[in-house]
C-alpha cells in the first residue's frame, strides 16, 4: 500500500517515513503544500497523511478541499498542533477522514491508518484470506494450509495489495504505483520478478494445492481460485 506524507517538519516526516516503511508501506514525502498538491493529484495513493500548516500556496485544509472538489476519494489523515474542537470540525468539514493532534504516538497513527485503509472495504477483516492462504496485516504472518510462509517486506506488500484486489486483474503499472514509492529504482521487469518470487512461495511450494496467482497475458496479474 502506498502512502503520501505532506509534512514541513523534516524530522517528523523522516521518522514517519522510516516507521511506515518498516511496516511494509511504500512512502513518498513532500515538505510543502505546493508539492503535496501536485503529488496528490498526479499520483495514485492509498492514503495521504497531511499536515494542516504548510508553506506554499496550499495549506492542509486547501489540499483537502481541492482533492474532494476534484472527486478524489483517497483517505486523508490530517495532522495538526491545533486541538480545539472547532479546529477538528474545520478539518473534517474540509474533507479529511480523520484528525490526529501533535504530539502523537506512532502506534496510534498506525492504528488510525489501518482503520482508514479498511474503511472502503469494510467486509475485509484484519486477516485477508483467499482459500487456505491468509495474511495478517497486523502481525505480518502469512500462512497457506496452516504452514507459515516467510516473505520479504516488498513481497508482503505485493501480496497484501493483490489480496485486497483479489479476483481483479491488476496491471504492472497499477502494482508499481501502489507497492513501490515514487523514488524507487524500478526496472521494467521488476514487477514480473517479484511476482515470480511470490508465486514460488505461495504456489510452487504448495504443489498439491490449487494455484492462486495467475498471469493474464497482455493485461497483468490476478489472485483468485
Amino acid at each position: 500500500m502506498r502512502i503520501l506524507i505532506v509534512e514541513d517538519e523534516r524530522k517528523i516526516a523522516h521518522a514517519l517515513r522510516k516507521g511506515l516503511m518498516q511496516e511494509s508501506f511504500a512512502v513518498d514525502v513532500c515538505y510543502d503544500g505546493d508539492d503535496g498538491m501536485s503529488f496528490a493529484l498526479d499520483e495514485d495513493y492509498d492514503l495521504i497523511i497531511l499536515d494542516r500548516m504548510l508553506p506554499g500556496d496550499y495549506d492542509g485544509l486547501a489540499i483537502c478541499q481541492e482533492l474532494r472538489k476534484r472527486k478524489k476519494s483517497t483517505p486523508i489523515l490530517l495532522l495538526t498542533a491545533k486541538d480545539k474542537v472547532h479546529d477538528r470540525v474545520e478539518g473534517l468539514n474540509a474533507g479529511a477522514d480523520d484528525y490526529l493532534v501533535k504530539p502523537f504516538a506512532f502506534e496510534e497513527l498506525l492504528a488510525r491508518i489501518r482503520t482508514l485503509l479498511r474503511r472502503p472495504q469494510q467486509v475485509l477483516p484484519t486477516v485477508l484470506q483467499l482459500q487456505d492462504l491468509t495474511l495478517d496485516t497486523q502481525s505480518f504472518e502469512v500462512k497457506r494450509a496452516g504452514k507459515p510462509i516467510t516473505l520479504t517486506s516488498k513481497e508482503f506488500a505485493l501480496l497484501e495489495y493483490l489480496l485486497r484486489n483479489q479476483g481483479r486483474i491488476v496491471s504492472k503499472e497499477v502494482i508499481m504505483s501502489h507497492v513501490w514509492d515514487y523514488d524507487a529504482d524500478i526496472l521494467p521487469n521488476t514487477v514480473e520478478v517479484y511476482v515470480g518470487y511470490l508465486r514460488s512461495k505461495i504456489d510452487k511450494a504448495f504443489a498439491s494445492e490449487q494455484p492462486l496467482l495467475h498471469t493474464v497475458r497482455g493485461f497483468g496479474y490476478k489472485l483468485s481460485t
